[in-house]
């Protein structure tokens, strides 16, 4: 027989979680439900079933193609935004499995965390937020949140993908509360269900956030000494890394590459880790209830003191060795003009969009309808676009 949540949203069977939750964790039978009521599966969970509904998404699916750091046809070794999410994904879940929190609810915000990023990394979004400026601009979590709730087309009763208002609100607010003027996609979907946007996010959504900034930290260190960016000699000069290069070397002398990278980054990610789970144990003391991670006031989630100064210093680091080394550079400045003039063209000529495209450009705001289409673009298909547009090809 099927249940109604607190929210009066219809569910279906209640699933049992795999282990036990405790009482600070999101269960499913608490949860606030779908926007559009329907039954829930007899054999999944709700938190597991939005998960599953993200992997089959086409917006998912684009993700194989977008770039984390590395232009998407540079090399086969290099992380995209989906490796980066199934990266996060397992840290997420490994986190809130140990802390005996839903898993499948931080592994549904953790593959999602990265849906709305346009092509060509966070320089196609800067560029795309530029030239967008005076229809509200872009950013990649309020894309996110349209893409789920919106431009999804996949089940005939509604648009997106009908997630769990917890789903939504990890993948809106998984990096904190939203204290100032959200964008506005973001604001009109509270007004149709509100997600609590000045308040903290669930326990599971802190997770993997810190699971994201966990993955990248490691994985950007691997594809840039891959990459030839930086050498294994300059990481002994690093923050935090440092040490873990040195004691690597002691312990095995010379090394081949992968396998120094392998054992490095699997010393780093346990140390990041294990400080994350002491740390939130630590902070979830006397915390009995979901509601009350959320009235904390602060991230329950959090790296210690020291280790999150070490990490912002390692970040630092990175920033100027990696994201800003004259290659990456290079590459991203041109990527930024694909967008740009890509824009401009949509914008100036609708006709150049698909025809269902077009036609929606023609019956609303050309920038918007323009913005979304190429946020929804990988790296490739931008490219190929960008070719047929201005009948010339562009070498990134």
């Amino acid at each position: 027989m099927a249940e109604t949540n607190p929210a009066g949203r219809l569910l279906g069977p209640i699933v049992s979680p795999p282990g036990p939750h405790a009482g600070y964790a999101a269960t499913p039978a608490a949860s606030r439900g779908r926007f559009y009521p329907e039954p829930e599966s007899a054999t999944r969970s709700c938190y597991s079933r939005d998960h599953d509904r993200i992997i089959h998404s086409t917006a998912f699916r684009r993700l194989k193609h977008k770039t984390q750091v590395f232009v998407e046809h540079e090399g086969d070794y290099f992380r995209t935004r989906l490796t980066h999410s199934l990266e996060v994904a397992q840290l997420a879940r490994s986190l809130a499995r140990t802390l005996a929190a839903d898993e499948d609810l931080a592994g549904a915000v953790a593959l999602a965390h990265d849906l709305g990023h346009t092509p060509f990394g966070h320089a196609g979004e800067e560029a795309l937020d530029a030239v967008t400026k005076e229809i509200g601009g872009f950013d990649h979590n309020a894309h996110a949140l349209r893409l789920v709730t919106k431009l999804e087309h996949r089940y005939a009763d509604f648009d997106g993908l009908n997630l769990t208002w917890e789903t939504l609100e990890g993948i809106v607010k998984h990096n904190g509360p939203l204290v100032n003027e959200p964008p506005g996609p973001i604001t009109s979907f509270d007004k149709r269900w509100p997600l609590d946007l000045t308040g903290w996010p669930g326990l599971e959504a802190q997770l993997a956030a810190l699971a994201d900034d966990i993955a990248y930290v490691n994985h950007d260190i691997d594809d840039g000494l891959r990459a030839g960016l930086f050498t294994v000699t300059d990481l002994l000069d690093w923050p935090l890394v440092g040490r873990h290069a040195a004691a690597v070397r002691k312990r095995y002398g010379e090394l081949e590459l992968s396998r120094f990278i392998g054992e490095l980054i699997r010393t780093l990610m346990s140390e990041l880790m294990e400080d994350v789970l002491a740390t939130t144990r630590a902070n979830l003391a006397g915390i009995e209830t979901a509601v009350q991670v959320r009235a904390a006031g602060r991230a329950m989630a959090a790296f210690s003191p020291a280790l999150f100064e070490q990490l912002k210093a390692l970040k630092a680091f990175q920033m100027t060795r990696m994201y800003r080394h004259p290659r990456i550079v290079a590459s991203m400045n041109k990527a930024q003009g694909v967008v740009t003039d890509l824009y401009g063209a949509f914008v100036a000529d609708p006709g150049l969009l698909p025809l269902d495209w077009e036609l929606a450009a023609r019956a609303g705001v050309p920038g918007t309808v323009a913005r979304d289409y190429i946020a929804g673009m990988t790296d490739r298909f931008a490219l190929t676009e960008y070719a047929r547009v201005f009948r010339r090809e562009i070498s990134l």
